[in-house]
């Protein structure tokens, strides 16, 4: 792209990354279906390398627009934050189905759930165990990730380096926990609608969380090599607010699924 321009729009080039995303998320989705009925998951695989190789390029492009060309006008980055606030509004509204759904049974067990909630036969999960000690390390960080935004407003490369850090090994420990919380469940998916509005919630939250973790651990990579300062950090603070909304989410699933539903 020309740089001679008379405008603050960043008018992105011709990229191959949309559409062979769309493929490689397509071939992703048919190895799922295939690893589930057929119990093959080397299309999966394939899958997940190419999804992975594409975004790698994919924000490699992205960074290098941003942090060493300049396209990233404060006209733009204030477009991308509306973009992570409409995006953020829409999960909202994603998580708020799987919570309509549990309250629709547990508020009103039917007779083919023996009228009574939880489910006769179902064991539910201890909320002063593994589920109380994950709402701590989400909460701690939560105040992490804070620190690392204040380091970066205040022009404090260690502060933010360090509150990072400390941001991706809990999230990556939230994740370790919920992995042992799920092989130790005493019950599946299968069992009634209990076991499925519990995996359902919490297993598209584990999800989320795994997602913001690689966020913010790009963002720890960006750091390290200083693409950010206290005035050019969009994409960090797209990172934390997501980081947030996943905390809060958490919240809620703790007190409705974990605590009430018990």
């Amino acid at each position: 792209m020309s740089m001679n321009k008379n405008h603050p729009y960043h008018l992105v080039d011709i990229s191959p990354w949309p559409i062979l995303g769309a493929i490689s998320a397509m071939t992703t989705m048919m190895g799922l279906i295939q690893w589930f009925h057929l119990y093959n998951n080397t299309l999966l695989m394939i899958g997940l390398l190419t999804t992975s190789l594409i975004m790698f390029q994919w924000w490699r492009d992205v960074t290098r627009e941003s942090t060493y060309q300049g396209l990233h006008t404060l006209l733009v980055t204030n477009g991308m934050r509306w973009g992570m606030i409409l995006f953020i509004t829409s999960e909202i509204l994603f998580f708020f189905s799987f919570f309509w759904s549990f309250f629709h049974s547990s508020l009103s067990p039917s007779i083919e759930i023996g009228l009574q909630w939880p489910p006769k036969g179902i064991i539910t999960f201890n909320p002063s165990e593994i589920p109380l000690l994950n709402t701590l390390i989400l909460l701690t960080s939560g105040l992490t990730v804070t620190w690392a935004h204040h380091g970066l407003m205040e022009n404090n490369y260690n502060q933010a380096l360090q509150g990072l850090v400390f941001t991706v090994i809990l999230g990556i420990y939230f994740s370790i926990l919920q992995g042992y919380e799920y092989l130790e469940a005493p019950f599946s998916i299968a069992d009634s609608v209990y076991g499925s509005s519990f995996f359902m919630a919490t297993g598209f939250h584990g999800l989320h969380v795994l997602i913001g973790s690689t966020f913010l651990l790009i963002c720890l990579i960006r750091h390290f090599f200083n693409h950010f300062s206290y005035w050019h950090h969009s994409g960090f603070e797209a990172a934390a607010w997501y980081w947030h909304f996943v905390d809060v989410v958490w919240l809620f699933l703790y007190i409705s699924i974990y605590w009430w539903g018990n």
